[in-house]
């Protein structure tokens, strides 16, 4: 068995100076892994402004308030008429990023990323130098407030830099630390290089009170933990590759883990369970040459959090009313036991971002009165958050939410908002019974769960009206059931696209699940958006859409990397840097600093 990695390291002295014309700090010589780590991952670099110091904005909301705003299944009830399910949807809104006076960035908060790279024997050849590239854009997209650290792994971890500031010198030094990542002979061990990462984080002397997130990547399956229960009668015990440090407290993330699966050997479910575990995202990247794509979305995202913390706060306010039901997906989510009141914590929105979350209400007949006018007041809806960037806590409450109760309630028409969102919530429900159909062999049972899903969702009054949603979700049900039609397709493909859409859905956040809907990307009266042209069927016509949950700045970084992709390609550096730059041989930092 091959020892750590950190036994056969490139010295430091010997790997390739980029032509820099910053002249490097002698602290900086530290960001190359030595020989043996420090026992203490204490040695990240200071954030500025020194820790502890309330930014400039401090005292004020930044980016604007979140707005909460609630819509009822139908806008009439008759008030002889009592409900026991009557659906009222609760809507967050997060702010854009407003810009600042002059030529000054849109304030934000600073991001701690570390990055947990599968260096495998498996990753050998172009997928190693495929990721190598997607790292140097992220390099180049963090600011000089942000911190990154990069971890590798095969058998075991190894910090390849320390936590340090995006300065250009610091920029430059974890480029040229990419060069020293070679594909290691050995297995996969997934909970080491989380456990590495955990440390990397719990042990930093400064926060930058701001975000933190972790990014995993890998290609293969962990062998090297226990994860498989007693005589294999139970199925696989996922949560063991999840590090304490990243467990959940009252509905609290210390940081979520992205995941990557990389190609169609690794294990999806695995991955799906960490991502989920920590309310991170699960992506899967099936087309290897995109990987720079799928980061730059998820990175996109994370350099634009405005709200952190955010809780939603519901009370009901008339006597009768109570709270039956929450549907909030995988946010944690309370009822009191009178269902007087409930709770659902949304924790951090990007910038533009929306949270749809449904409540189910016993609604009760009211008292004869003289009028259609008169109305029953339901509830106060509350969005308690921090605004990141200002570091100061904010309560944004929506307007009461009233149903009106007249003598006959008639033909009143449903909610179009509540409808739509109610068919994503069944429609998440029954790709999870897919899922599961499949996982047992009844491929056929699957295909029909989703033809019926699909054909509800065509029948939508907002599918005919060309939603964007609606139409991108009927296309992912059409192309999941494809790929669970048989036990082939579902192992090599199947698996990893379901769990990956299951969790943009449960988590209402971009995935790179439908990085493969889209066919053209572009900027259009003043926003990103895609053009769809489906996916393995045609369709009797193209869709103009965004993609699904993805914000202005999570497109945006979208295009960016496609363009930096497209430009690489043109001048024959991507295809060089692929054939050669695999085990370490191409010197990646210059790179880098060639397109800063």
């Amino acid at each position: 068995m091959e020892g750590p990695d950190q036994m056969n390291p490139m010295p430091a002295t010997q790997v390739p100076l980029p032509p820099v014309d910053v002249m490097q700090p002698p602290q900086y010589r530290r960001l190359i892994t030595h020989p043996a780590d420090a026992v203490v991952f204490d040695d990240d670099e200071q954030v500025a402004p020194a820790a502890g110091t309330p930014p400039a904005s401090a005292g004020r909301a930044s980016n604007g308030a979140v707005v909460v705003k609630t819509h009822t299944d139908y806008s009439a009830i008759a008030r002889d008429s009592s409900h026991d399910n009557f659906t009222v949807l609760v809507h967050l809104k997060a702010p854009g990023r407003t810009e600042a006076e002059g030529d000054a960035p849109a304030p934000r908060a600073p991001l701690d990323l570390v990055t947990v790279l599968d260096v495998s024997s498996s990753m050998r050849g172009s997928k190693l130098a495929l990721l190598k590239q997607a790292m140097l854009f992220v390099i180049g997209i963090l600011g000089p407030d942000d911190r990154l650290c990069i971890i590798s792994f095969s058998s075991r971890a190894r910090r390849v830099t320390r936590l340090v500031r995006m300065s250009d010198a610091g920029k430059a030094l974890c480029a040229r630390a990419l060069e020293t990542l070679v594909a290691r002979n050995g297995g996969t061990n997934i909970a080491e290089g989380l456990r590495t990462a955990a440390k990397a984080l719990d042990e930093r002397r400064y926060t930058n009170g701001g975000v933190s997130s972790v990014v995993l990547l890998s290609d293969g399956q962990d062998n090297y933990t226990s994860i498989r229960q007693a005589f294999g009668r139970l199925s696989p015990n996922y949560a063991a590759l999840v590090p304490p440090y990243f467990a959940r407290t009252s509905g609290d993330r210390t940081a979520p883990i992205h995941t990557f699966g990389f190609g169609s050997d690794h294990d999806a479910a695995a991955m799906h369970v960490v991502a989920e575990a920590t309310g991170g995202t699960f992506s899967f990247i099936e087309n290897e040459a995109v990987v720079q794509d799928a980061f730059a979305q998820c990175v996109g995202g994370l350099l634009s959090v405005v709200v952190q913390k955010a809780s939603v706060e519901v009370a009901c306010v008339h006597p009768g009313v109570r709270v039956v039901m929450v549907k909030a997906g995988l946010y944690d989510s309370r009822v009191d036991e009178d269902g007087r009141a409930a709770s659902i914590v949304a924790g951090e929105l990007y910038a533009g971002e929306e949270r749809r979350f449904l409540l189910f209400l016993v609604v009760p007949r009211t008292e004869e009165t003289n009028g259609d006018g008169d109305a029953t007041t339901l509830l106060k809806v509350t969005c308690v958050y921090r605004d990141a960037s200002a570091g100061v806590d904010v309560n944004a409450t929506a307007e009461h939410t009233v149903v009106r109760r007249p003598e006959q309630a008639g033909d009143v028409a449903r909610s179009l908002e509540v409808e739509r969102e109610l068919v994503r919530v069944e429609a998440t429900e029954d790709i999870a019974a897919a899922k599961a159909a499949a996982e047992r062999g009844s491929h056929q049972e699957a295909v029909e769960i989703l033809e019926n899903r699909r054909r509800a969702v065509a029948q939508l009054k907002a599918a005919r009206g060309g939603d964007a949603m609606i139409a991108a979700l009927e296309m992912e049900l059409q192309d999941m059931k494809r790929r669970v039609s048989s036990r082939r397709s579902y192992a090599c493909s199947g698996r990893a696209y379901m769990l990956a859409g299951m969790s943009a859905h449960m988590l209402q956040r971009g995935s790179s699940a439908q990085l493969q809907l889209p066919s053209v990307i572009g900027i259009h009266a003043g926003g990103v958006t895609t053009l769809t042209a489906g996916t393995h069927e045609p369709l009797s016509h193209q869709v103009a859409s965004t993609l699904p949950y993805a914000t202005p700045a999570m497109l945006a970084m979208l295009l960016r990397s496609r363009k930096a992709r497209e430009a690489a390609a043109e001048s024959g550096q991507q295809q060089h840097m692929v054939q050669q730059g695999a085990e370490g041989s191409e010197p990646v930092a210059s790179l880098y600093l060639q397109h800063r």
